[in-house]
């Protein structure tokens, strides 16, 4: 596929935005999807796309599956969060897949460069925990990528773990030539800097560090695009917390139980009046 309009990124931008805050307000996807391409632009395709998005879902029940069949018009990275949100093992929440294809189309509206782009894309898969081989195979697909960044995505994917993701963007950038020409000024690199000078300074600073600093660093000195944090509570501790009030309240009924077959119950000494109040809805709802 080949890079869209810039008009589609913004109208992509606010069916993304439209779609999350509705989804947010419990309003299901296919409803949504049914109605939203009466408010996009349409001199774009993307009223066409949703069309198309909106009848899909209604045969797979996935949104994913018709990302994937519109590969000429979303790119493989699109579909590839759209899909992780879908799949329950990653805990990629909607919301958070559907704010991270804002931001990206945002940027992709705002004149975006290859290298800004990677850096967003990878932070993605990194504090997400989406995994590096799918994910940075979609990436490479993105049609902003020339067939040199190409090779370059997917030779990090391969060493991923055994280099830090600084020392790469260090190594492809024009500070490392201007830093080897120093020492021997007929130097010539094996491949073509990929990076600006100003990029291979920053990563050379955060050689050894964690790759977040290095990311949030280059946001706020060159201005690559932040990437969306999930705002969602973990979980782990919502479940923690719900099973130790069911244990409270069965204590509680079971206590009740043997005072009433005792023939001596009291509520009051069982619970504060708020909890009582809940045991009798509790009841009245289960009649």
């Amino acid at each position: 596929m080949q890079m869209l309009d810039r008009e589609e990124y913004i109208e992509q931008l606010y069916f993304f935005q439209t779609l999350r805050e509705r989804i947010k307000a419990s309003i299901a996807t296919q409803d949504v999807l049914e109605r939203i391409d009466q408010e996009i632009l349409s001199t774009t395709k993307l009223p066409m796309a949703i069309q198309f998005l909106a009848t899909e879902i209604k045969h797979s029940g996935l949104l994913s599956t018709g990302f994937k069949l519109l590969s000429h018009y979303f790119t493989p990275f699109q579909t590839f969060i759209i899909k992780s949100t879908e799949d329950e093992k990653r805990k990629f929440s909607i919301d958070t897949g559907l704010h991270v294809l804002e931001k990206m189309a945002k940027y992709h509206a705002d004149l975006p460069s290859p290298s800004g782009l990677f850096v967003f894309q990878f932070e993605i898969l990194s504090r997400n925990k989406l995994g590096y081989d799918e994910g940075v195979t979609a990436m490479a697909n993105d049609p902003l990528y020339s067939q040199g960044w190409k090779d370059f995505i997917l030779f990090v994917s391969k060493q991923i773990g055994l280099v830090e993701f600084a020392e790469f963007v260090y190594l492809r950038s024009e500070y490392y030539l201007e830093v080897e020409r120093k020492q021997d000024p007929s130097y010539e690199p094996p491949l073509q800097p990929l990076f600006a000078s100003k990029e291979g300074q920053i990563a050379k600073a955060n050689l050894g560090r964690d790759p977040f600093f290095l990311f949030a660093a280059l946001q706020r000195q060159l201005n690559y695009p932040e990437v969306p944090r999930s705002t969602e509570k973990e979980s782990p501790k919502d479940e923690i917390t719900v099973l130790r009030q069911r244990t409270n309240d069965l204590e509680i009924r079971l206590k009740l139980i043997e005072a009433e077959v005792k023939g001596n119950v009291d509520l009051a000494h069982f619970a504060k009046p708020e909890i009582l109040q809940n045991l009798s809805k509790n009841d009245e709802l289960a009649d």
